[in-house]
């Protein structure tokens, strides 16, 4: 019974197309027509698309985040995606929703509601609150199609400096936990 099940799910997962198998000529201008986000994005410039998501909104106090999911995202042989990936694509809508170059989370409540599998979609919506203040908290909800996997709200502070620049003693000084509860 368990080969039956791991041979079901391996066709599964060597029938399911590709992102980029599935892409037409309106999805090419889509993807090009988000290129000038990265352009407006003050923060985490340099992440790795391929794994952590593609930023395909950005607004005051908001983002949206795409992760597609891939193979060097499994841990099994049926397609299950590691947790890792999820809650890294979910930062990645947090700092982005805050949009300054030296935004730095502090920390998260979160849970995984659905677990993804290779070849999913999902969907990171980010909503920030307390736009006039040093810290901030951003809620992220991730979808796949009508289906909820993750929601956290995450707790982020704005440094004056890079957070490799600044002192720990100045960091410390700086922060106060209760802020948040």
């Amino acid at each position: 019974m368990a080969q039956n099940k791991a041979g079901l799910a391996r066709e599964m997962i060597d029938s399911t197309t590709n992102f980029e198998d599935d892409l037409d000529a309106s999805d090419d201008v889509l993807l090009d027509s988000t290129n000038f986000l990265n352009d407006d994005l003050k923060t985490h410039v340099k992440v790795k698309s391929t794994l952590i998501g593609n930023l395909i909104e950005l607004t005051k106090n908001g983002a949206k985040v795409v992760l597609q999911t891939t193979t060097d995202m499994c841990v099994d042989e049926f397609g299950l995606i590691h947790s890792g990936f999820i809650f890294g694509s979910a930062e990645y809508a947090a700092v982005a929703a805050v949009n300054e170059a030296n935004v730095v989370v502090i920390g998260c409540r979160s849970k995984f509601f659905a677990p993804a599998k290779l070849g999913d979609l999902i969907t990171f919506e980010a909503k920030g609150r307390f736009e006039d203040a040093r810290k901030r908290e951003i809620k992220v909800v991730g979808m796949i199609n009508e289906i909820k996997v993750f929601e956290g709200i995450f707790q982020a502070v704005l440094l004056e400096r890079h957070i490799l620049q600044t002192k720990i003693d100045e960091l410390q000084a700086s922060f106060n936990p209760k802020d948040f509860l």
